[in-house]
């Protein structure tokens, strides 16, 4: 394969970290770079020694001669970039996160999919070497099963490299969004390097505050791993007053990861708050270093960017895929979900229509599995709905009644409606249609066309009907289920008054 072209898009402070891995590298080269500040985009182009440069990056993107892109800019703009980038069949590199929700993720995914290129999002946590190194000691059992882990993150009023005032004034607009700098912009480093080293995330629990309003910081955070009992914490700290030592950012990481037969610590990442080897090992016995790592922060991206050249070349898969990319995204965002609702979060709740409902669920799941739980008789008390159930169909066949034309407007569905036997009535079927503002209810069968349906025992149907019952607790207390688009029950609540 000849030399594979790339496009730098975005080529502010982050650039100097991705450039080296495209320095002096006979497979790929920085064949163009894109920036709307003329001067810097001027200025890597000499640096880099690229042969075009652009202020648009559609116009790059146009460029027959550039195979593939690493886009380096806000996150807000991924979306529109990593698109065209798709339809311009480019190979795509994407600086994490990588976007703003999940939704976008989920129409960037189905773009990249169609174009059959390679898409990655780019986190160099996962090429750093003393990061890589543990992982192949804790998958060659060196350290027993990783069942705790904690991490520690500290920045400075001073250290680090300077960073452009436009740099944190995007930054800054993101946290008032929702998206603050530390706990999602730079944890998803963190969450990414965690997930990597212990296992998939479940459910996160978090506390995020702020000294002086803007940064997120006092926080503390704290995960299950799926499958197993792996716990792990991050605890940030801001010392306005302390100066961190680092040739980057002005903060510096550090890992201690437990197994059951002993332990590792990654003693820096960005920066050089402690002194030592980059790891050490305890196994019982005593103290193993290893100072022979390389731990310059950089490497991490070296090791990303032959990463993406190796994917683009069929020699190894891309890490973190455009899958694993949403996966993180969807993690980061539980942890801001959070510490906003003040409850645990589970990282599937956040693809669920009703993640209230989703996460009181697997507690309750999780309360009755716990072999030390103490058994009770029922968990909202007793309380049989069985003497309503002789009224079932005529309370049904009355939500005619009920039926709110103006509030129906646009929404054309098909509901199969469920009672089962209860109180000595047998089972019964409806199917409710509704089109084009008007209403249909026919006794007798289950559509097989439903867009939903709705189960429930008959007496607990009436219930709802008559207001003995919450339709949302029915649906907590798993009385009520139902099958298929969930959110027609929403529409079915409103438009029937239930």
């Amino acid at each position: 394969m000849s030399t594979i072209n790339v496009g730098i898009i975005g080529c502010g402070r982050i650039a100097d970290l991705h450039y080296p891995g495209y320095k002096n590298n006979r497979k790929a080269r920085v064949y163009a770079v894109c920036d709307s500040n003329d001067e810097i985009r001027e200025r890597r182009k000499k640096e880099w020694r690229a042969e075009k440069s652009y202020s648009d990056y559609r116009e790059l993107l146009a460029d027959a001669s550039v195979d593939a892109v690493e886009i380096l800019t806000p996150q807000v703009l991924h979306e529109e970039m990593v698109i065209e980038a798709a339809r311009a069949g480019k190979h795509i590199a994407l600086q994490k996160p990588m976007t703003i929700d999940l939704a976008s993720a989920d129409r960037m995914l189905r773009a990249v999919r169609s174009s059959g290129k390679v898409f990655r999002v780019t986190d160099n946590y996962l090429f750093y070497p003393p990061i890589v190194f543990a992982k192949k000691m804790i998958d060659a059992g060196e350290i027993g099963d990783p069942n705790n882990m904690r991490i520690k993150f500290i920045s400075g009023g001073s250290g680090g490299w300077p960073v452009p005032p436009s740099a944190w004034e995007w930054r800054l607009k993101e946290s008032m969004e929702g998206r603050p700098m530390q706990t999602f912009d730079h944890g998803h480093h963190l969450w990414s390097a965690a997930s990597y080293l212990q296992g998939r995330v479940e459910r996160v629990a978090s506390w995020i505050d702020s000294i002086d309003g803007v940064i997120d910081s006092p926080a503390v955070i704290m995960w299950k791993c799926e499958g197993g009992v792996r716990y792990g914490s991050c605890d940030y700290a801001h010392a306005a007053d302390l100066h961190i030592p680092s040739r980057y950012y002005g903060n510096d990481e550090w890992f201690e990861i437990t197994g059951t037969r002993g332990m590792a610590l990654i003693n820096r990442c960005t920066g050089n708050v402690l002194s030592g080897p980059p790891l050490s090992v305890f196994n019982g016995k005593g103290w193993k270093n290893y100072p022979n790592i390389k731990s310059d922060w950089s490497e991490g991206f070296i090791g990303a960017t032959r990463n993406f050249i190796a994917a683009i070349r069929g020699e190894e898969e891309p890490l973190l895929s455009g899958e694993a990319g949403r996966e993180m995204l969807r993690l980061d965002l539980a942890i801001q979900r959070s510490a906003m609702l003040r409850r645990e979060v589970y990282v599937d709740e956040m693809d669920s229509f009703f993640p209230s409902l989703f996460a009181f669920r697997k507690r309750r799941a999780g309360i009755r599995a716990n072999p030390r739980r103490k058994k009770r008789v029922g968990l909202f008390g007793g309380g049989s709905y069985s003497s309503y159930a002789p009224r079932a169909i005529e309370l049904t066949e009355g939500l005619m009644e009920r039926f709110n034309a103006d509030r129906a407007a646009g929404w054309n569905t098909v509901i199969g409606l469920k009672l089962l036997a209860d109180g000595g009535c047998a089972d019964e079927a409806f199917t409710l249609k509704v089109k084009d503002g008007a209403a249909s209810l026919s006794r007798g069968t289950v559509p097989t066309d439903a867009i939903l349906v709705v189960k429930a025992e008959a007496g607990v149907w009436a219930a709802i009907l008559l207001g003995k019952k919450r339709i949302e607790m029915a649906l907590i207390q798993g009385k009520l289920k139902l099958e298929g688009k969930a959110e027609e029950g929403l529409r079915l609540r409103d438009v029937f008054g239930l």
